[in-house]
């Protein structure tokens, strides 16, 4: 199995919140209530980003509560979308010259990645800002071989010299973001670090391989043991978090990933079944053997990674209680995987023909095949479920 290192890992958080994709509309609302604080949910809102993945989402999720929304940044990812909405132009690595005078209740930030461009920003805007919501990343954490890592865990540093080499630094720069934005801001700031961000229009496909695969049924490669931990939270989801909790006047620093109490990779499997109502059987490879076989987890059988791994071992078991505490809210595994696939089948053949994460059919026929060969008093083939 490719290791996973931290750079495979920084890649696929890194394609996440940068890819552009199609935006979903039906943008149903938080299943939690309203939060209660100095906030009401209205006035103006700054999304620096806007149209990407988690962008939309925030857009539809502010426009519910009652924020009338400015996008700022470069037009070229979807330019075509909200058209009745105000769009500054500009380049965070240059030009932020726009923002000048402007002042905003609410700004969210999306698309920082360098620590001089949440400065840049924060300097022109100063006062003018009533809450900034900097959207983070668990890679942050200085150590993901843990379980159980709350907000107060360490995060990761930039090495010595300081470098903004991609993805090798993801985390320790996106730590870096949450320093600059807390320093400029201080009880203004709003730190959130998402885990996996999944649902309609996911451009990594992480997630949605699994929907996709279970639903042609048959004879499924799945990793490790069925009990294994992993998380994620919905796009939309999260949305609804970042405004609710902006609009509380919430500040510091919140873990936002899900579910609120403990899932497995053989949870998500039996519901990806129930919703497409497939004859999927799943074939449970041990983790050795998989390793053998150089199947990757995360970007090949995805979402999972070994409890176990020396690096990455505690990503599935990151600590949620502040968030779920101050309202972050998940709508049933069930309603995303349904709604994950219903996208994917809405597009082209020539998008669909080509996933961008997972494994090929022809490589896990291949893998299967190789278990199947494996004598049984091994333990090496473990059918359940």
């Amino acid at each position: 199995m490719t290791n996973l290192t931290r750079r495979s890992f920084s890649i696929g958080a890194l394609t996440a919140s940068m890819a552009a994709c199609k935006r979903v509309v039906d943008l149903p609302s938080s299943n939690t209530p309203p939060l209660a604080g100095d906030g009401d949910g209205s006035g103006r809102l700054l999304i620096l980003g806007g149209t990407g993945f988690l962008g939309p989402h925030v857009v539809d999720a502010a426009q519910a509560a009652g924020y009338e929304v400015t996008l700022f940044n470069r037009g070229k990812t979807n330019p075509h979308l909200f058209p009745d909405l105000e769009k500054l132009r500009g380049d965070r690595n240059s030009d932020v010259s726009a923002l000048k005078g402007r002042r905003f209740e609410v700004v969210v930030d999306t698309s920082g990645y360098f620590p001089r461009q949440v400065e840049a920003t924060t300097s022109v805007l100063g006062d003018d800002v009533g809450r900034y919501v900097f959207v983070s990343s668990i890679s942050a954490f200085a150590d993901l071989s843990r379980p159980g890592l709350d907000e107060s865990a360490a995060v990761a540093a930039m090495p010595e010299p300081y470098s903004e080499k991609m993805p090798d630094n993801y985390g320790a720069l996106k730590a870096g973001c949450e320093r600059a934005a807390t320093d400029a801001l201080q009880e203004r700031a709003l730190i959130v670090r998402p885990g996996l961000i999944v649902g309609p229009g996911d451009p990594t496909d992480r997630f949605t391989y699994w929907p996709v695969r279970v639903a042609k049924g048959g004879p499924v490669l799945a990793p490790n043991d069925a009990n294994d931990p992993v998380q994620f939270v919905d796009v939309r989801d999260l949305a609804a978090f970042m405004i609710d909790a902006s609009a509380a006047g919430r500040s510091g620093t919140y873990n936002a990933t899900g579910p609120a109490s403990r899932s497995s990779i053989g949870t998500l499997l039996d519901d990806c079944r129930v919703v497409s109502g497939s004859d999927a059987q799943f074939v449970w490879a041990p983790t050795p053997f998989l390793k053998e076989q150089e199947v990757a987890p995360w970007m090949q059988l995805t979402v999972w990674v070994p409890p176990d791994d020396e690096e990455f071992g505690g990503m599935g078991q990151i600590n949620v209680e502040k968030a779920v505490a101050a309202g972050l809210g998940f709508r049933p595994a069930q309603d995303t995987i349904r709604d994950t696939l219903a996208w994917w089948n809405s597009l082209p053949e020539a998008r669909r023909s080509k996933p961008r994460a997972g494994l090929s059919e022809t490589r896990e026929r291949e893998v299967l095949a190789a278990l199947a060969a494996v004598p049984a008093a091994e333990g090496a083939v473990s059918s359940r479920r």
